[in-house]
């Protein structure tokens, strides 16, 4: 599986930005498929997942209620949907897929394929 993961950019405070991750080699519905940022100094933190066959997302804390993820079946893509945009949530924003489902979804080190990372930046 490769990814390509687009999107990012400067946005505004309490702005949106959607970004997309195109994931061609996922071909049935066993793949994890990760959101994951990583800001300036820190570590790679979980920001959402779900699993290609279901419709149940799962979200971090600091992104539930204003981070959505969804997917497009016949395209292949993966896409976070970005709201309400905080400075702290700048960082770079990357895909991950994993094959078969893991509890612990939140965990980098589940996911086997990343992409390259996009950068998003929230300021005025």
């Amino acid at each position: 599986v490769q990814l390509q993961a687009s999107g990012g950019g400067l946005v505004q405070p309490g702005g949106s930005v959607r970004l997309s991750c195109e994931a061609p080699g996922v071909t049935t519905n066993d793949y994890g498929m990760g959101w994951f940022r990583q800001a300036a100094g820190k570590e790679r933190e979980f920001v959402a997942a779900f699993r290609w066959g279901t419709r149940r997302p799962y979200y971090s804390d600091s992104t539930k209620g204003r981070f959505t993820i969804s997917k497009d079946n016949a395209k292949k893509r993966v896409f976070l949907q970005m709201n309400s945009l905080k400075a702290e949530d700048t960082a770079v924003y990357y895909c991950a897929a994993r094959y078969g489902w893991s509890v612990a979804y939140y965990d980098p080190r589940q996911y086997a394929t990343w992409g390259q990372g996009t950068l998003v930046t929230v300021s005025s």
